[in-house]
């Protein structure tokens, strides 16, 4: 039979363990359907099927489940090994974030930070599923949420806001609307949060009854505001790339605690890698700058 290549076994056991194509090919950052090719080459090779599409995403067979006990923890002990010896060199270091967080906050950060440490390379992963620190090999994550996360530590960088933002088109369509009525007289477009009805109860005014059109994901309702659809109730750091491009402007001063925060978290063994008071020094202070906007 040869030699299997290990791209078909990392593959099959990221699936096994998520119980998730779409989640696994996310995880080593394929498409759905190049992790599938790499099982279906790894099951013609073997000659027996290993995975089977259940109700709730795929379950191993009994065959699988024999070869994911004699595999997965090797596999494991292997990624250890590797984290290891890069920490030892200290050139790289893993970071895992929301693709939105990346996208806005973190990317037009890092020229600077690169142009001033050339010797480190650092290696962003894109996901929205939650690290696994003890078998995935990430060094420290960028999480949203309430800060309290186990087996692990949490640093608070700065607290999510909520804000009405509008296009520069929206805002002319409507010039001669009076300041203090924009929000009841302007197409609201309903957001991820729900939150309009906290906003207009702590600002004063009503809440409408219908929405010009609702999303279910901030990215999105953030470029539709920037079309001119309507205002949206943005994410002020996740909204920062269009208000710096002039596309949307916020309406007045007024913020609305989100209620989460964003964090840096990381397990105890990153605080043995060379590089990990370099990049968490550096970004404690663009969180303190951010915070300070």
């Amino acid at each position: 039979m040869g030699r299997v290549p290990l791209d078909q076994v990392e593959a099959f056991v990221a699936a096994a363990r998520l119980g998730n194509l779409t989640r696994a090919a996310a995880q080593m950052h394929l498409t759905v359907s190049a992790l599938s090719h790499r099982m279906r080459l790894l099951e013609e090779r073997l000659g027996q099927r290993l995975l089977a599409r259940g109700p709730r995403g795929v379950e191993l067979t009994v065959e699988g489940r024999r070869l994911y006990e004699a595999v997965g923890a090797p596999l494991d002990a292997i990624a250890q090994a590797l984290r290891r010896a890069g920490a030892r060199h200290g050139r790289s270091m893993t970071i895992s974030l929301i693709p939105s967080m990346a996208t806005a906050w973190l990317v037009p950060r890092l020229p600077s930070f690169l142009a001033a440490h050339p010797d480190l390379a650092l290696s962003l992963q894109s996901s929205t599923h939650v690290v696994d620190f003890e078998r995935e090999s990430v060094d420290l994550a960028l999480r949203l949420g309430g800060g309290s996360w186990p087996g692990v530590r949490a640093e608070l960088l700065f607290d999510e806001w909520l804000v009405p933002v509008a296009s520069p088109q929206l805002l002319e369509r409507h010039a001669k609307v009076p300041a203090a009525q924009r929000l009841q007289r302007l197409p609201l477009l309903g957001d991820p949060s729900g939150r309009w009805e906290d906003w207009f109860a702590a600002s004063g005014g009503t809440a409408p009854e219908r929405y010009t059109a609702h999303f279910d994901d901030t990215e999105t309702l953030h470029q539709a505001a920037a079309e001119g659809l309507g205002v949206a109730l943005a994410r002020l750091t996740l909204a920062e790339p269009l208000l710096r491009a002039g596309r949307l402007f916020t309406l007045g001063r007024r913020r609305l605690p989100a209620g989460f925060g964003h964090y840096l978290v990381y397990p105890e063994r990153s605080l043995a890698h060379p590089a990990f008071p370099t990049v968490r020094e550096w970004l404690l202070r663009q969180a303190a700058a951010s915070a300070g906007r």
